[in-house]
């Protein structure tokens, strides 16, 4: 694929030309969004999490002369009713409700676009559909496999010690053992005085690890916000069940995907998602670009990041 390309930052703000709630089951409803050029090439954007939601700025990657962009909220987030939600909550029922969404839609192909959860979706999405897939452009790759949520749980103490220790704090030293059970069971829990402070503290501890120059997350709350609560609830949900994918899902069946184009973007310094994971990514899906970001770490907004996936999506232009 070509690797030449001028532009290197978000296009202008633009809004929505039509958004819409779609049924999908289970009592969720999704909040979908379509943005850019009604007849230009079909992109779906896949928000990380799982339960970050959608944000404006999204939709920003893309050329709007171009693409119809696709966004919506996964269950139990963002703008999508009710939020915070377990029932029917699973990587599957997120696969299916990309189906319905693009069946919905009247889309035939589209690009899948997908940071962090975003990329296990994605790729979760591509080997089960691998005919309604244009192209991937993947950053921050994550599989959900039990050494990668023992990693953001536990090892990454060994680069933010600080956060770490805040996180663990929190729990009662009986309960220090198992970190993410018992943040799971607080989470759950339907008492605000319960989840709102555990749900803080997370958000605070993932915010504070997700960039390579240190950023002011803050003091923790005694509360947390409804997006705050969703965020903390369902990454804990799917972390303990490991995604709900079997250990080696993607890897196994990424021969599927090897005839569609991707770029997978990865910061040198991820530490969320250790580069180690899209390495294995990239060594088996070799026909895949693969742009490793020197000075960077987890989020995609960090300036060398979003060069790369602004890039990715100027050269994507040629699927239309």
């Amino acid at each position: 694929m070509d690797t030449t390309f001028s532009r290197r930052d978000l296009f202008p703000h633009l809004e929505p030309y039509e958004t819409g709630m779609l049924a999908v089951g289970g009592g969720h409803r999704l909040y979908w969004e379509q943005s850019g050029n009604r007849w230009g090439t079909p992109v779906v954007f896949l928000h990380g999490g799982p339960g970050a939601g959608a944000q404006a700025m999204h939709r920003r990657f893309f050329d709007p002369k171009s693409y119809r962009i696709v966004i919506f909220d996964q269950r139990g987030c963002g703008r999508s009713q009710p939020i915070g939600d377990l029932t029917d909550n699973t990587t599957q029922h997120l696969v299916a409700d990309m189906e319905r969404l693009r069946e919905h839609l009247g889309i035939e192909r589209w690009i899948v676009f997908g940071g962090s959860w975003g990329s296990t979706l994605a790729l979760a999405y591509g080997i089960t559909h691998p005919e309604r897939c244009a192209g991937f452009i993947l950053r921050g790759i994550f599989l959900g496999r039990s050494h990668e949520v023992n990693w953001f749980i536990d090892g990454i103490k060994a680069v933010y010690p600080e956060p770490w220790r805040a996180l663990v704090e929190c729990l009662p030293p009986e309960e220090r053992g198992d970190v993410l059970a018992g943040y799971y069971r607080r989470l759950c829990d339907d008492d605000p005085a319960v989840h709102g402070p555990a749900a803080a503290v997370w958000c605070r501890f993932e915010s504070a690890c997700s960039h390579l120059l240190p950023r002011n997350v803050g003091n923790v709350a005694l509360g947390a916000s409804k997006e705050q609560m969703a965020l903390a609830r369902l990454e804990a949900h799917y972390l303990t069940h490991r995604v709900f994918l079997p250990e080696d899902k993607v890897l196994s069946e990424i021969e599927k995907l090897r005839d569609i184009p991707g770029v997978i973007v990865q910061g040198r310094y991820d530490m969320v998602c250790p580069i180690v994971t899209a390495d294995e990514v990239a060594r088996a899906w070799p026909e895949a670009e693969y742009i490793v970001v020197p000075d960077a770490g987890h989020s995609a907004m960090e300036p060398g990041v979003r060069a790369a996936l602004v890039g990715a999506t100027e050269r994507f232009k040629r699927l239309g």
